[in-house]
Order: structure tokens, then sequence, then C-alpha cells
């Protein structure tokens, strides 16, 4: 349903496009007022207001139902997951750290070096 609803829309959208565009402009009128009259027009003389007119309000009638429909389906989404499966995480108290055992297996180092100390601040600067 919804498939065909969008695709309704479109089609209708590309019809008021199409409608608007073969619409003449206000200032058309004046080459008729000059001799340009009926011949040159689509649809006759005052045959195309009128028909275009309604087509117009027809499509744009549609249009807005078909926008209405679109915004109420969206509307309705149930908030459906992708991860229906999974269970919810939840958290868990951190345990205190424990220090490790030394390994027997590995030989502590020869001799290992003296922490270094900070410098002094009176030792050793020159004022």
């Amino acid at each position: 349903m919804g498939t065909l609803l969008i695709i309704m829309h479109v089609i209708v959208s590309i019809a008021l496009i199409m409608i608007v565009l073969l619409q003449t402009g206000k200032g058309a009128d004046m080459g008729a007022a000059f001799g340009g009259g009926a011949s040159q027009t689509l649809f006759g003389s005052t045959g195309a207001s009128t028909f275009l007119g309604k087509a117009t309000t027809v499509v744009a009638v549609l249009f807005m139902l078909t926008s209405l429909a679109l915004a109420y389906r969206s509307g309705l989404r149930t908030g459906d997951s992708i991860m229906v499966d999974k269970k919810a995480p939840f958290e868990q108290q951190a345990l205190p750290a424990i220090p490790a055992a030394p390994d027997q297996g590995v030989q502590p180092a020869a001799e290992a070096a003296p922490p270094l100390q900070p410098a002094q601040a009176g030792k050793g600067t020159q004022k």
C-alpha cells in the first residue's frame, strides 16, 4: 500500500509540474489584444484558461491528499528495531583489581636502574 501511494504521489507531482508549465502567463493576453488572437493558442481563445485551471485544481487536490496520506503513514511507525533478537545491554558493577601473582617462569632483570629523583631547586643552578 505504501509503495502504491508513493508511486501515485510521484505521478501526480509530475502531472502538476507539466500542467503548470503548459499554462500561459499574464502577459500573454497582450498579444491577443493586438490581433495575435486565437490562432496561436492550443485550446482556443478561451478554452485554455478554463481547462488548464480546472486540471490544475484537480491535480493540486490530489497532490495534497497524497501528501497528507504519506505524512499520516509515516507517523504510524511503531519503532520496530532491526535488533529484535538481541537483549538490551545491562550495567555491571566493576570488580576491584586483584594484583597478579608474579609468574614463576620469568626471570627478573639482573639489575634494575633506580628511579630518577627530581632535581633540587637550590643545587647546581646559577643565579
